[in-house]
Formats: structure tokens, C-alpha cells, sequence
């Protein structure tokens, strides 16, 4: 696997259009280590979008010492929020949070990936509720609204996107 990332990081730094390999293995890692921090999906949409950005503008400086490129990534990712941050004067951010990137927190990083992908293979509607729900904390009528269906109808839709997301992880709870 190491080995693999390898041979992406140097196929991307010959020809930048191979980035998109690299881009694809590790988006949903960045964003659900960048949404954790700023719980804010649009932020953490604009953040993710820019860390990327950087870290093809920045591929050929980049030196293989055997770490997981996800590790250059999430420096990345800890210095964009600190700038979003500064930009925003919000002060009241816990910094030594954007510092913590010792390997204890990728399990919850990876886990939280994975969910990403998961809701991400969610038909539309399901995808959609799971979303507004959960990460933009809507109300059940609020979103009944969006959809212009009864709360009824988004409850049951929302039910169905869990068991779904249950039964795609493997992980059925009786």
C-alpha cells in the first residue's frame, strides 16, 4: 500500500494530471478531518477544495520519507483552517487541536472517511436527508419542507438511509 502511494506521488510529480489518483484516494480523508474541526460544510468544502489546490501547486517540493501522503495533507489541511481562522477572528478555536496529528487520531479519521463514502454511494434523496440531517443539524420539518413531503415521508426516507448505510458497512444492529 505505502509502496503504491509511492509510486502515485511520483507519477503525479512527472505529469500533474496523475494528482487526480492521489485526489481521489484521499478526499474523504481531508475533508472528514477538516469538517471535524470546523463543523461547518461549506467551510469545510471551500477548505478541502484549497488543500488540494495547494498540495498540487506544491507536489514537486514534496519528499517521500515513508510517512502516508494523507500525513503532508492534513498539515496541510491544520494550516488552512488556522488561516481561515485568523481570516475570520474567530479567536475562540481551540488551536492545539490543529496540531494533534499523531497516528492515534487517523482510526477516527479513517472511520469517519469511510462514512463519507458510504453516504456518498446513498441514492439522491437518502444521500440528501442524511446530510441535512446530520450535518447540517435540520429539523425533520425544516427538511420536510426542502423536499415539500410530509415529515412522515422524511422520517421513513431517513430510516431507510440508515439501514442502508447499516447494511453497506456490515455492521446490522438487531
Amino acid at each position: 500500500m505505502i509502496e503504491q502511494e509511492k509510486l502515485l506521488i511520483e507519477a503525479a510529480q512527472q505529469d500533474p494530471q496523475r494528482f487526480a489518483d492521489l485526489y481521489e484516494a484521499n478526499f474523504e480523508r481531508v475533508y472528514a478531518f477538516i469538517v471535524r474541526r470546523v463543523q461547518d460544510r461549506s467551510l469545510a468544502e471551500d477548505l478541502t477544495s484549497e488543500v488540494f489546490h495547494h498540495a498540487l501547486a506544491n507536489l514537486s517540493r514534496f519528499e517521500w520519507r515513508g510517512v502516508p501522503f494523507a500525513v503532508w495533507l492534513y498539515r496541510i489541511a491544520a494550516n488552512a483552517i488556522a488561516d481561515a481562522w485568523r481570516r475570520s477572528s474567530k479567536r475562540d478555536h481551540d488551536s492545539a487541536s490543529l496540531d494533534n496529528l499523531d497516528q492515534s487520531n487517523w482510526p477516527e479519521i479513517e472511520r469517519r472517511a469511510a462514512l463519507f463514502q458510504l453516504v456518498n454511494r446513498l441514492p439522491e434523496d437518502q444521500r440528501s436527508v442524511i446530510i441535512q440531517r446530520f450535518v447540517e443539524q435540520k429539523s425533520i420539518r425544516d427538511i420536510a419542507k426542502d423536499f415539500g413531503r410530509s415529515e412522515g415521508a422524511i422520517k421513513q426516507l431517513q430510516f431507510r438511509a440508515l439501514e442502508n448505510l447499516r447494511a453497506r458497512a456490515g455492521g446490522r444492529h438487531e
